[in-house]
């Protein structure tokens, strides 16, 4: 077993942060053996729009969501940027601040995975980091596109090898079926879905106000 740190990330718009990502950040601590995971709110995602909460909101959620769960921080350097928020700058920064003998883990989902190849500077990924996908919801972990399968095809492991960042792994995470989409426009309606988010979520939503009457954007 090797004495190397191993700090996953996980990133995304966590608007709001539900049950789903939750069991995505267990799941990836457990089986990755993880010292560390630190969860990234997305600041200005060039790739998505119509974000509804602030990002001290996402930021104020994410923070009640996660409470008291082993390892996991979140980091709000991309909240802070300026300009459109790239992985790929994250994780620069990152090896810079942790060394080069920490590995890196960037933790995907099989959306994420699919459209990998959409992403700035998405071969240089693997650089910085390795990558740690699961299939998510619906989305399949097979079939992707050639890009992408090429690049798994050349850095394709069974587990994460004893290095600061260059291999792709899979892990598995039991199936969470709730969708980012359905759950704001169940509290667009005004629902409290209690079953998809967490209990200090929904009350910072319920204390805020947020999502009521909104057109929720799609994902």
């Amino acid at each position: 077993m090797s004495a190397r740190p191993r700090i996953g990330v996980l990133g995304g718009t966590f608007d709001p942060p539900h049950v789903g990502h939750l069991a995505l950040a267990r799941a990836a601590r457990a089986a990755l053996g993880l010292d560390a995971l630190r969860l990234i709110p997305t600041g200005a995602s060039w790739q998505k729009s119509g974000v509804v909460a602030s990002a001290a909101q996402r930021a104020a959620m994410l923070q009640a969501g996660f409470a008291g769960e082993p390892g996991m921080m979140v980091d709000t350097r991309e909240l802070a940027r300026v300009g459109p928020s790239y992985t790929i700058d994250t994780l620069a920064e990152l090896r810079a601040e942790l060394g080069t003998e920490a590995a890196l883990i960037l933790v995907l989902g099989s959306d994420q995975l699919r459209n990998l190849a959409t992403w700035h500077r998405w071969e240089s990924l693997i650089g910085f980091a390795h990558l740690a996908c699961t299939q998510r919801e619906r989305v399949p972990l097979s079939g992707l596109p050639e890009p992408v399968e090429r690049l798994v095809q050349a850095h394709g492991a069974q587990r994460l090898a004893d290095a600061p960042a260059g291999s792709i792994v899979f892990f598995s995470m039991p199936p969470v079926p709730v969708s980012s989409t359905a759950l704001r426009a169940a509290l667009a309606r005004g629902e409290d879905p209690a079953e998809l988010v967490a209990p200090a979520v929904l009350h910072y939503i319920r204390q805020h106000h947020l999502y009521r009457g909104c057109a929720p954007a799609s994902d």
